[in-house]
């Protein structure tokens, strides 16, 4: 049997396999940072990314665009604040509001991280050898699990098996 039983198992962990590349590529890139002074998270990207394009928002319009839940934002928010990357204040029309925006600190630094951004990109490119296949099965299981949750496709699976 194979020593990696994530993979030998094909399909069957795509859950796993794809966990275990995330974590991997985001220790490295924390890695990274660290080595160069930078004291911020590989998760924080898209919201740095999100924020220098559409300047001050909600949270909610950060978690939408995102697929992301408004609870696990409003975390990642509060961690690039507290670093002093993102200026929090109340929404002048509605006071439960919190907008959100790039800090001074963080603009300043947009130049240098654009440039580990960029580089991690061609990473990517290189590692996939310039074959962008995967992300057009990645948005097949992306609409497929809009469309239907995997609870729900692998609990009528299981009813049927039953039946």
């Amino acid at each position: 049997m194979e020593s990696d039983i994530i993979k030998a198992m094909g399909y069957k962990a795509l859950d796993s396999r794809l966990k275990r590349i995330s974590d991997r590529m985001s220790h490295d890139v924390r890695r990274f940072y660290k080595e160069i002074g930078i004291d911020i998270e590989p998760n924080w990207y898209l919201v740095f990314m999100l924020l220098q394009e559409m300047g001050e928002v909600p949270i909610t319009a950060i978690a939408e665009p995102l697929g992301y839940t408004h609870p696990s934002v409003a975390i990642i928010v509060k961690k690039m604040a507290d670093k002093g990357y993102l200026q929090l204040k109340k929404d002048n029309v509605d006071k439960r509001k919190q907008m959100v925006s790039l800090s001074d600190k963080a603009l300043e630094m947009l130049p240098q991280l654009s440039k580990i951004w960029e580089s991690c990109e061609r990473a990517i490119l290189k590692m996939l050898d310039g074959d962008l296949a995967i992300l057009s099965y990645l948005d097949g299981i992306d609409l497929a699990l809009k469309t239907s949750s995997f609870q729900q496709r692998y609990k009528q699976e299981y009813l049927n098996s039953t039946l």
